[in-house]
């Protein structure tokens, strides 16, 4: 007896999975093909994660050219799936599709969401410990407050405020440049520094300097929030074996 529900209940979960990681992925992406939106092939389990980034890396792998052109660069799936599949296309983040819409009318009407239509995406776990009810995550009358209680600090008067010490960074990254006077600088690294530094005065009342070891590990911690969004994540998996990401 007991056998025999163990089985079921293993049958039931074999099918659930089966359903969340093949058949409503293939359902989603034939349903859109009919409307014209096509896309690359989902792969099971993963999606197109291994895909975008093998992309990223070899985009990076190349030299950088000196142009504005680096949407090619900074975002290699997306201007290669463009290319191919059109404006608006269908990609997926494991068996969670994403329809990525480039489209400027679409995009105009998807940003003013008048009608309340377009929901925000629910964050993953590890997101939302990391962000919090924060504002980008929040919505409704909770968002509501919180836009009120964050449009005091982008008042006029405050970013005036902010003046002062935007120039004290800005001439001390100048100064700075004197003794670079004509070596090659990592232009980079140096604005990187720069608003480190002024987001430091601004926002914390101290120097970079002071700061340093949290902005290096901010630095660190990027790229691995990155890669979380395209890596598959069991339920619970997390609990009994932790990557070292």
């Amino acid at each position: 007896m007991i056998l025999s529900f163990l089985c079921v209940l293993l049958l039931l979960a074999l099918i659930k999975a089966f359903q969340k990681l093949w058949w409503t992925p293939t359902r989603i992406q034939n349903l859109m093909a009919l409307q014209g939106i096509r896309g690359p092939s989902y792969r099971f389990l993963y999606g197109n994660g291994k895909e975008i980034l093998n992309m990223q890396k070899e985009a990076m792998s190349r030299p950088i050219s000196l142009s504005h052109d680096i949407f090619p660069r900074v975002q290699p799936h997306i201007h290669s799936w463009t290319k191919t599949y059109g404006k608006n296309f269908l990609q997926w983040y494991g068996p969670k599709p994403v329809l990525v819409i480039t489209e400027p009318e679409l995009c105009k009407e998807i940003l003013n969401n008048k009608e309340g239509v377009y929901p925000k995406s629910k964050p993953s776990e590890f997101l939302k410990k990391l962000t919090g009810d924060s504002i980008s995550m929040t919505e409704g009358e909770k968002w509501a407050k919180l836009r009120k209680v964050s449009n005091h600090s982008f008042h006029g008067e405050s970013l005036t405020n902010m003046f002062p010490d935007i120039i004290a960074s800005a001439e001390a990254m100048v100064e700075r440049w004197k003794n670079h006077d004509g070596k090659e600088m990592d232009m980079y690294e140096e604005f990187r520094l720069f608003t480190s530094e002024v987001i430091s005065r601004t926002a914390f009342g101290s120097s970079y300097l002071e700061g340093q070891n949290i902005f290096e590990m901010l630095m660190k911690f990027y790229p691995l929030l990155y890669k979380s969004f395209l890596e598959v994540r069991f339920p619970g998996m997390s609990k009994v074996c932790r990557t070292s990401d």
